[in-house]
């Protein structure tokens, strides 16, 4: 399971940091805020699709194609954070290093937009604690929905 797990988790990182940082520079500035947050998630989900094919993997290759959904979600949980941790450290370098103003001119936009009434302050460190939380809790819906589909008993 380890091995399963370090594989998939290590691509999902990757992909989570390679698209994650792209999205960020490339589209931030030039993008409107709803878009950037459609293509945030959909690089979040790009990332995560290694949840069911590490799943797919252990079970397939490894289990002799039997999974249950407790061994399922534990892969896919495992998975998850480890994508949760790249999509955060993207996260926390583009705000931190690459874009210091980001929240600065986020909060702007917002008054912009008459939504003042939404502004929290964030710092790049609860930006990137949220964006693990947030990655992780949608990799175990995606863990869970992957297992389901997967389980096989004996």
């Amino acid at each position: 399971m380890k091995s399963t797990v370090l594989k998939y988790g290590i691509y999902g990182l990757l992909t989570g940091v390679v698209i994650f940082t792209l999205h960020l520079i490339l589209g931030v500035d030039k993008l409107e805020s709803s878009t950037n947050e459609i293509l945030g998630y959909v690089s979040i989900f790009l990332s995560l699709s290694f949840v069911y094919f590490g799943i797919k993997h252990y079970r397939d290759r490894v289990n002799n194609g039997i999974i249950s959904i407790g061994k399922a979600l534990a892969i896919g949980v495992l998975i998850s954070i480890l994508v949760g941790v790249g999509v955060a450290v993207a996260d926390f370098v583009y705000t931190k290093f690459i874009n210091p103003s980001f929240f600065d001119n986020y909060e702007q936009m917002l008054r912009d937009q008459g939504r003042a009434d939404e502004i929290i302050k964030m710092t790049s460190t609860t930006a990137a604690l949220f964006m693990l939380v947030l990655v992780t809790v949608i990799g175990f819906i995606m863990s869970l929905i992957s297992g389901l589909i997967l389980q096989r008993k004996n």
